[in-house]
């Protein structure tokens, strides 16, 4: 019966992660029908600096938290009690940082002062967020998959209900509100998130004051397996916060008008890796069982079923992804007919699908090495990989080759990056065998 429950795990969450996405492609529809290229190229503008956001409002804590709790050694209460005064803590800072910064981000870095009230609203829905990953890293910790699934597929009915009657009335006065209005829907859907998480928790558990008195040592702990994983995300969602602010200005400066780049910039981001990526929530899903399953396993020195669970991951992402991507490359155009009424992006598919193969091993790669407490590999190799994809793309960008200078620049990332997890994996698999055995 253990055997099968990391098959069976990834089955619960494999169905619930298509039942979400089949809910998102209906979100998706709606959402970019009433919103317009208008407010699309607003939101994608702006996206590389949410994702940077929820990359530090968050410390990568499903993964930590899924680590400590799955190892056991600690109280799981009090790890969940400790991590969230902490994070509420970094949330407060945060958020009042960034409506400082929101008007210089707006105004000097994106070259569009217009989405400085979207960036104000995007660092209200940080707790939010933030305590919502606390409670899902709980129960992945405990191989509980369940509330996960029937969370996001609460959150994604949420969404649609407010997309349907709201969202029409409230871009029929300005879309600026309209996108404002989507980022705030967070806060509401991640509260759902809570309620739901909170409604499986265990009965049982006690609640003193005592509880909300933080634990040093545990937060330490937290923050020595967050900060080098969050690290390489960080690095990750640096790279694609400066990703348009280079860009922009370099294509500016070879004599590209701003309409082009926020309509091309909107065409690939939101509708070409938007529909690449869909097939991401597999993989997702793969990679929440794999980081506590490789993560017990290594802690006990079975490094036989940690092998065994990565090639099982490696497996599933390699097939799955080879299925998605020659399907959305033979059935782009319908597809983005389908969803966005357009087939602006199509092209830029047609040049990264073959490629995307192996865009779906990086998490599962990436995964493996911190639930095998190799972290800081995943962020070196995060940082040597944007800082490729940057440099060309910015050399590419004086080509006069427009958005493929960033087209040709994700394929070598998504090439590099591969290649050194593989790499860095083996060697530090041979390297735990060698000290195990004093070789």
């Amino acid at each position: 019966m253990k055997k099968d429950k990391f098959k069976l795990s990834i089955f619960i969450l494999l169905l619930g992660g298509f039942i979400v996405k089949i809910l998102g492609f209906v979100i998706r529809i709606l959402y970019t029908r009433i919103i317009g290229t208008e407010g699309i190229s607003l939101y994608t503008i702006v996206m590389p600096t949410y994702s940077l956001l929820i990359t530090i409002a968050t410390l990568s804590l499903p993964i930590s938290i899924s680590k400590l709790v799955s190892e056991g050694k600690l109280r799981s209460k009090e790890i969940v009690f400790s991590t969230a005064f902490f994070i509420i803590l970094l949330n407060v800072i945060l958020i009042l940082l960034t409506c400082f910064l929101a008007p210089t981000i707006a105004t000097y870095l994106l070259k569009q002062p217009a989405v400085t009230p979207i960036i104000i609203a995007m660092a209200a829905t940080l707790p939010f967020v933030s305590l919502s990953s606390i409670l899902k890293g709980y129960f992945l910790g405990k191989l509980k998959v369940h509330p996960n699934t029937i969370s996001n597929v609460l959150e994604q009915f949420v969404r649609i209900f407010f997309i349907i009657i709201f969202l029409p009335g409230i871009v029929s006065q300005n879309i600026l509100y309209g996108v404002i209005a989507f980022i705030l829907l967070n806060i509401l859907s991640e509260t759902v998130s809570i309620f739901t998480f909170c409604a499986f928790l265990p009965k049982k558990i006690k609640i003193e004051k005592s509880d909300f008195k933080p634990d040093k040592a545990i937060i330490e702990r937290i923050l020595h397996i967050s900060v080098p994983s969050v690290s390489g995300r960080f690095i990750g969602n640096i790279g694609f916060f400066f990703e348009p602010i280079l860009l922009t200005n370099l294509l500016l400066f070879s004599g590209y008008s701003n309409q082009y780049i926020l309509e091309e910039y909107a065409a690939y981001n939101a509708y070409a890796i938007g529909l690449l990526t869909l097939p991401s929530f597999f993989i997702g899903a793969i990679c929440q069982i794999l980081i506590p399953e490789v993560s017990k396993y290594h802690a006990n020195k079975n490094f036989d079923m940690v092998k065994r669970r990565l090639k099982q991951a490696i497996s599933y992402s390699i097939l799955i992804g080879s299925i998605c991507t020659f399907l959305l490359f033979l059935f782009r155009n319908p597809l983005l007919q389908l969803l966005y009424k357009t087939e602006k992006g199509s092209e830029y598919i047609f040049t990264l699908a073959p490629f995307f193969v192996l865009f779906y091993l990086e998490a599962p790669l990436s995964s493996a090495l911190q639930a095998m407490d190799d972290a800081v590999s995943t962020m070196k190799i995060s940082l040597y990989g944007i800082l490729l994809k940057l440099f060309i793309m910015s050399i590419l960008s004086l080509c006069h080759i427009g958005i493929y200078s960033l087209v040709i620049s994700e394929i070598v990332n998504i090439i590099f990056v591969v290649y050194l997890n593989f790499k860095a994996i083996k060697k530090r698999l041979k390297k735990d065998q060698e000290f195990i055995f004093g070789l």
